[in-house]
């Protein structure tokens, strides 16, 4: 395979190209680096390859015309050559892009500096941007290397052992598992006794378990791609236990429009819907908040109804949904009884659309669950009153609307949004479910 390399500064790549693996694949001939300097295209006597912005503004852009006499260079001598410019707005590099560039005979890779290149190469001479993070480099030619490296390790050949490359983080779509070596006790921290068992097979277990939790704590999204058996699913399913997500709905104390503090109804619906939310999502459950005695004997006759009564055989499905509904008197019971399930205390997390909150995402709150339970306090009416609000100890971003700062969701709709996007990257089980035989009545 072919690597062109386009840049202003070819003494860059010197010293890398000669160590390692790369330098090895390169005197094997594995693979051809060649490095062009942009300036040698240059036509005027300074090589001059950049210019001021047109319309003003900082920095300097790089001109059209040495760009494209190198890209013809190349495209002389390598037809099929893939053109590349490493670029912030390109498409994120991973290992499946790293996988589809391997197949390809020659690449020339750009490395933009300044303010990058004309918008008219861009859009016209160029078949890929590609940016290897969210961040701001120099210039391009450390992102090339990281290409190169990642391309050339699926060369056949560049690296001795086929089963170590396979073994790697993202290769399998997993995270790799922990790594140990000699001595076995260093400070008190010991290695692992079964990976000095000598029990292959349990050593094997052993690793897939751990890069199965690894890459569920750290990277959940990459689940939904990775070649998981039945087993994996099995352990995963374990390990989500771990996580307690618990739903709060609040009829006491809230607001209504005029801002008093009232007690809400309940609803049907709200009930139904939350119980379906919960069951989809595998929470361990949800606590409804009413103080008026008639409505929680009203909404404890629906779940002993669909829970033991005759819904529970007309419908099976429904009863797994609301024997998750638990009907209190007040939001010190709920927690009373949370706490005696978990053994622990947990965090009171709110759901406030005033400005004034300072918020943590959706994501932040994934990553507290691994730590202890969560209660997530969802308000009915026009929201939760203020005292109840400062009980919380943090705040969770509300659901803002997409042009602009209306949300005025129900709270069925809101606590759904919610619960998925922190839970939504642990949805992967869809994989061992025939949809046919699903219903969701």
């Amino acid at each position: 395979m072919r690597f062109y390399l386009l840049t202003i500064f070819p003494n860059y790549f010197i010293s890398p190209s000669r160590v390692g693996l790369l330098g090895k694949a390169l005197e094997k001939g594995l693979i051809q680096v060649e490095i062009l300097d942009l300036r040698d295209f240059s036509k005027d006597k300074h090589k001059t390859v950049d210019d001021e912005p047109y319309g003003g503004g900082e920095g300097m852009v790089f001109k059209p015309e040495p760009l494209y006499r190198a890209i013809n260079f190349v495209k002389e001598k390598d037809p099929q050559t893939k053109v590349i410019y490493l670029s912030p707005q390109g498409k994120l590099f991973d290992q499946d892009q790293a996988h589809r560039l391997s197949q390809c005979e020659s690449l020339l890779l750009i490395c933009g500096r300044y303010e990058g290149i004309d918008e008219r190469i861009r859009a016209n001479f160029v078949d890929e941007e590609i940016s290897i993070g969210d961040y701001v480099l120099f210039g391009g030619e450390v992102a090339s290397l990281v290409l190169i490296e990642a391309i050339s390790r699926l060369i056949p050949g560049v690296v001795g052992r086929k089963d170590s490359i396979e073994r790697e983080s993202f290769t399998s779509g997993l995270l790799k598992y922990p790594a140990y070596t000699r001595p076995k006790d260093f400070l008190g921290f010991r290695v692992p006794e079964v990976l000095i068992s000598g029990n292959h097979q349990d050593i094997e277990t052993f690793r897939r378990r751990e890069s199965l939790r690894l890459t569920l704590e750290r990277r959940p999204e990459l689940l939904g791609k990775a070649k998981l058996e039945a087993k994996d699913l099995a352990i995963l399913k374990n390990l989500l236990l771990r996580q307690r997500l618990y739903l709060i709905l609040i009829h006491y104390p809230v607001l209504d429009k005029e801002g008093k503090i009232i007690a809400s109804s309940l609803t049907n619906t709200d009930l139904h819907d939350l119980a379906r939310l919960g069951r989809t999502y595998g929470l361990p459950g949800i606590y409804i908040v009413q103080p008026l005695k008639e409505q929680r004997e009203l909404a404890q006759e629906l779940i002993d109804y669909w829970t033991t009564g005759k819904g529970s055989t007309k419908n099976p499905l429904r009863k797994e949904a609301i024997k998750l509904l638990r009907v209190v008197a007040s939001l010190d019971e709920a927690l009373t009884d949370i706490k005696d399930k978990e053994e622990q205390d947990p965090l009171l997390v709110g759901t406030d659309a005033s400005p004034k909150r300072e918020f943590i995402s959706p994501k932040e709150l994934r990553s507290l669950l691994w730590e202890k339970p969560i209660c997530l306090l969802l308000g009915t009416a026009w929201g939760i009153e203020n005292s109840l609000l400062e009980k919380c100890h943090l705040f969770i971003e509300p659901i803002w609307g997409r042009l602009d700062y209306y949300n005025h969701l129900s709270v069925r709709s809101a606590s759904a949004i919610l619960v998925d996007r922190i839970l939504g990257d642990y949805t992967f089980f869809k994989r061992e479910i025939n949809c046919k035989s699903c219903t969701t009545r």
